[in-house]
């Protein structure tokens, strides 16, 4: 009777420790440092930056990333009354096909710069004073832009 006990208080003792340990898993896994959890996940790709490509007197107004291959930026200079875009690299390399493309809907009127660039397509510029414009990047077959926006003076009516 004396080894049944011994050995059911050793099996109860081992379960319990096995138990514990199970149930101290996640605190561990908590517990582990942030630095090492951050390094775990994948990294999300930097925008690339304007590169002043449509010249001085130009200002971003608008960007749309192009996963994590580059940016389109659209600028407009209020001096000129002109819009300009660009698609910008995020890491510029080995020429690859890009384009840089602006226009608005009436008149039907883009224009457009494509080609086998390493750092930038563009840049592309169109006097839209008043109008709604259409904007689009590309890199390698990925494409980002917008339609209709930006509408100059149409902006202040809220539309």
């Amino acid at each position: 009777m004396t080894i049944i006990r011994r050995a059911s208080a050793i099996g109860a003792a081992v379960t319990a420790t096995a138990c514990a340990a199970i149930a101290l898993a996640p605190a561990a896994a908590a517990a582990e440092p942030a630095a090492q959890r951050a390094t775990a996940a994948p990294k999300a790709a930097a925008a690339a930056k304007y590169n002043g490509a449509c010249g001085s007197g130009y200002s971003v107004v608008n960007s749309a990333q192009i996963g994590t291959k580059g940016t389109v930026f659209l600028t407009y200079s209020s001096a000129t009354g002109k819009n300009c875009v660009v698609t910008v690299r995020t890491t510029p390399g080995k020429a690859v096909h890009m384009t840089a493309s602006l226009g608005f809907a009436s008149p039907t009127t883009t224009v457009t710069d494509t080609g086998y660039y390493t750092t930038y397509a563009g840049p592309v510029y169109l006097d839209a004073r008043g109008l709604c414009v259409t904007w689009r990047g590309e890199i390698s077959g990925e494409v980002a832009g917008k339609n209709g926006t930006n509408c100059g003076s149409l902006a202040a009516n809220g539309r």
